[in-house]
């Protein structure tokens, strides 16, 4: 799950930096690449502190106090994963021309060049390692082994060469269908973490409906197996769930699934109508 979250979220970044490259390249502005390079690494490196940070100090907390930021980090995770997955299906087809644009302006606004290409790279990178960030932690916190941080570090390592590969033109990918594909798994695993969070409200104190057991899987499917293990740390699976957290689950899935594949024409429609 962190390889496919940090592979996009990792390429999506380095589309946005190589798409602004080859702006600056084709119109003769290449020496403002260094430039750019300021905000990239600027952004990254306020993710990278913030995750840290984050991550060391939770450690601290009473039982108590950790379930309930384990259950808001979770929260917080679904609605930017959420966010992600939708804004990337609205702009894709002229994320491009938007970004082409935003450079423009920067170049010609009347402050500092630098200055305005640096803060527009660094908000545009620092949004998405963000998402990256609060997904992580969240992830994390449901498997402490070592398998999330070397799947994020693969993942990222490999948008990393993609992004290189892109700028150079040594590959063409359709990101149109590979965005498609990883959001609705992406919504997969939002479901996951939307159910983990009221598992984790209950055990902070706060939520207390709905605890009887929907059904046991344990005999079938444990979670101690070698295909239980990577359902849960892929999909927040539980071999005994609660009502409460099915009924997340689905509540969450079903209405993001209809958005998902419903066309955006007919979507915009229907929220005019109800309007």
């Amino acid at each position: 799950m962190p390889f496919l979250i940090m592979l996009r979220e990792g390429l999506e970044a380095a589309l946005i930096v190589s798409l602004i490259a080859s702006y600056l390249k084709r119109t003769q502005r290449g020496q403002w690449i260094g430039v750019m390079w300021i905000g990239v690494v600027a952004a990254a490196a306020l993710c990278l502190g913030l995750g840290i940070f984050i991550n060391e100090t939770t450690g601290e907390f009473p039982q108590k106090e950790q379930e309930l930021f384990e259950g808001i980090v979770a929260v917080i995770a679904v609605f930017i994963l959420t966010w992600m997955v939708f804004w990337m299906r609205k702009v894709s087809r002229n994320v491009k021309v938007q970004l082409e644009q935003a450079v423009d302006n920067a170049l010609h606004s009347k402050s500092n060049h630098g200055w305005a290409l640096i803060m527009m790279v660094f908000f545009a990178v620092a949004r998405e390692g963000l998402e990256s960030v609060f997904f992580l932690l969240a992830a994390f916190q449901q498997d402490v082994g070592i398998m999330p941080p070397l799947g994020a570090m693969l993942g990222l390592g490999t948008a990393i060469v993609l992004g290189f590969l892109l700028y150079w033109g040594g590959i063409r990918l359709n990101l149109a269908v590979f965005f498609k594909w990883t959001s609705l798994f992406i919504l997969l695993v939002v479901a996951g973490l939307a159910a983990g969070a009221v598992r984790a409200f209950h055990e902070a104190g706060l939520w207390n409906h709905f605890q009887d057991i929907a059904f046991d899987l344990s005999n079938v499917l444990s979670t101690h197996s070698l295909t239980g293990t990577l359902l849960e740390g892929i999909f927040g699976y539980q071999e005994a769930p609660t009502v409460s957290e099915v009924g997340m689950y689905f509540i969450y899935l079903i209405p993001a699934l209809v958005l998902f594949f419903t066309p955006p024409r007919l979507a915009r429609q229907a929220t005019n109508n109800v309007r």
